[in-house]
C-alpha cells in the first residue's frame, strides 16, 4: 500500500497570499492546522471590533492593529491549508462563516462606538444596515465563486496582484484616522447596494449543468 501524498501546493492570488506563505511554511509539518489559525482570526477580530464599540479613540487605534492581525490571519489559514492538505469542507465552513461576520461585525461595532456622536442611536441602526448588507453581499458572493474555478468570473476579480477582499487590510485606517462617522453612513446606503447588484449578478448566472 502507498501512503497518501498531499495535494500538489497552489500558491494563493495575491501579494497578502504570498507573504502569508512566509509565515505559515514553517508551520506546515507541526500540530498547528488552519483551524487553528481560522480561530485565532475569529478571537483576534472579534477582540478590534470590541475596541471599535467603545467609542474611545485610543482603544480603536489599539483596534485597528488587531484588525491588521486578524485580516493577515484569514489569509494565512487559507495558505496553511493548501501547503499542507490540511483542508477540509468543515475548515472551509468554517472560515466563511468567520470572515463573514468579523467583516459585517466592523460595521456594527463602529455604528455602536458612534452613539455618543450627531448620529445618536441612528449610529447603531447605519451600523446594522451596513453589517447586513456585507453579509448579504458575502453570501451571494459565495454562491458566485462555487459556479466557476476562473478568477476572472469570481464575484470580485482581484486586480494588479491584489484580492477584492484585502481592502479589508484599509479599514485598520479607518479606525487610525477616526473616520468612522463617514464611513459608516457610507456604508448604510453602500452596502445595501453593492448586496443588490451581487445578487443581481448571481440571478443571471445560468443554472449548475446548464450548457455554457
Amino acid at each position: 500500500m502507498t501512503e497518501p501524498t498531499k495535494p500538489a501546493y497552489a500558491l494563493g492570488r495575491s501579494w497578502t497570499h504570498r507573504l502569508a506563505l512566509i509565515f505559515v511554511r514553517p508551520l506546515a509539518d507541526t500540530p498547528i492546522t488552519p483551524n487553528h489559525l481560522t480561530a485565532l482570526r475569529l478571537i483576534s477580530g472579534l477582540a478590534a471590533c470590541y475596541c471599535f464599540a467603545t467609542g474611545d479613540r485610543e482603544m480603536a487605534i489599539w483596534g485597528g492593529w488587531i484588525w491588521i492581525l486578524s485580516a493577515f490571519l484569514d489569509r494565512a489559514d487559507g495558505e496553511l491549508a493548501r501547503l499542507s492538505g490540511k483542508s477540509s469542507p468543515w475548515g472551509h465552513k468554517f472560515d466563511m462563516i468567520c470572515d463573514s461576520a468579523i467583516t459585517s461585525l466592523f460595521f456594527v461595532a463602529a455604528g455602536i462606538g458612534l452613539r455618543g456622536s450627531e448620529l445618536g442611536p441612528w449610529a447603531i441602526i447605519m451600523g446594522l444596515t451596513g453589517g447586513l448588507g456585507v453579509l448579504a453581499a458575502e453570501y451571494f458572493a459565495e454562491q458566485i465563486d462555487k459556479r466557476t474555478d476562473d478568477p476572472g468570473m469570481r464575484a470580485y476579480p482581484g486586480f494588479a496582484g491584489f484580492d477584492f477582499d484585502d481592502v479589508l487590510y484599509l479599514f485598520a485606517a479607518v479606525a487610525w484616522l477616526d473616520w468612522f462617522l463617514p464611513f459608516v453612513v457610507g456604508a448604510s446606503l453602500g452596502a445595501p447596494a453593492f448586496a443588490l447588484l451581487t445578487w443581481v449578478k448571481w440571478r443571471r448566472l445560468p443554472p449548475l449543468g446548464a450548457p455554457e
